[in-house]
């Protein structure tokens, strides 16, 4: 993997106006088909599973998981089994991401929505991991204890690179911006932008969970880092830029990427990065930034997620750089 991951300054004349500098941590750049934190959490996990001398890895992930697509490659290349538990109906096999893990030899075991939402109780994880004793176990999305190195070291990167006031990333499972904070300690701003709505219900699970609706990933931060609550004031995530919700966005919120996109050169997606920027130029506008202030956007990549936005119709494809489709078995 090439790191660092390149850093670079983004022309725009909104940033020129506020007198704001706009840097980039191009994360989307460290391999053509895992990159972002999906590579950066995965790091230590794969080092600990080969340390450990697993036989497998077994993790969660929705139909279009970015998480999924990244670990089928992964342990693809390096021959070690995957197993992928798939929120959805079997039918989903067909799609995008599923094809390319599929291609890569991922198991994928389909279950429904009710089953789904055990995947984080203990008895749930006991009796899987009894099935699959020699298996790691990881959590949706990758965020657990190991996924916290390989994101601070993003924080070591950056510091050699640049100096900077604020840091912007987007926030799904908390674990990449745990790994911020935990690398940062106390310097920087830190803000995280949620990309989905935080509330009780379907999104997120939170039925039969004991907390606020929009502490929902501040509640899952502080259990990855606990030290972010107790010595850590430097971060927060703000709940009111994911456009709808999980993987939502309107056409508005889209031709905005696009337009951004081809003014810069750059390929942000609609669902993780997109919301991120769109986050950004709603806070320039609202004075949110002070003048001179030098802020950095770290791009998690997930660009394979423009193929099944493409496939379901929902982005032209011809506006957005597609990734090519898996090979025909």
């Amino acid at each position: 993997m090439p790191l660092p991951s390149p850093l670079q300054k983004i022309d725009h004349p909104l940033f020129d106006h506020h007198k704001l500098t706009v840097m980039i941590k191009r994360d989307d750049l460290i391999h053509p088909t895992i990159s972002g934190n999906k590579w950066r959490k995965l790091k230590y996990n794969l080092e600990h599973a080969k340390v450990q001398g697993k036989k497998g890895i077994i993790s969660f992930g929705g139909a279009y998981s970015n998480h999924i697509h990244a670990l089928a490659f992964a342990c693809h290349q390096l021959n070690l089994p995957c197993i992928g538990i798939i929120r959805g109906e079997c039918h989903y096999a067909n799609n995008f991401t599923l094809r390319w893990a599929q291609h890569w030899q991922m198991q994928l075991t389909y279950v429904d929505r009710m089953t789904y939402r055990h995947r984080a109780d203990p008895n749930y994880l006991t009796l899987l991991q009894a099935q699959y004793p020699d298996y790691l176990i990881l959590p949706e999305g990758g965020s657990n204890a190991l996924a916290i190195p390989g994101v601070s070291e993003i924080i070591d990167e950056l510091n050699k690179q640049t100096t900077f006031d604020t840091l912007l990333t987007p926030v799904g499972s908390g674990g990449t911006l745990a790994g911020l904070i935990s690398g940062d300690n106390n310097l920087h701003q830190l803000l995280g932008i949620a990309v989905l709505k935080q509330g009780k219900g379907k999104e997120t699970d939170l039925d039969s969970v004991d907390i606020k609706p929009n502490d929902y990933l501040i509640n899952q931060v502080s259990v990855l880092l606990p030290k972010a609550a107790q010595e850590y004031d430097n971060w927060q995530v703000l709940p009111d830029f994911h456009r709808g919700g999980y993987a939502k966005f309107s056409e508005e919120d889209s031709q905005r990427v696009v337009a951004f996109n081809q003014d810069t050169g750059l390929n942000f997606e609609p669902v993780y990065s997109g919301k991120m920027l769109l986050a950004l130029v709603d806070l320039i506008k609202q004075g949110y930034f002070p003048q001179h202030h030098r802020i950095v956007l770290l791009h998690t990549g997930g660009l394979q997620g423009l193929g099944g936005l493409s496939e379901r119709k929902r982005i032209n494809a011809q506006q957005w750089q597609v990734p090519p489709d898996a090979p025909k078995v």
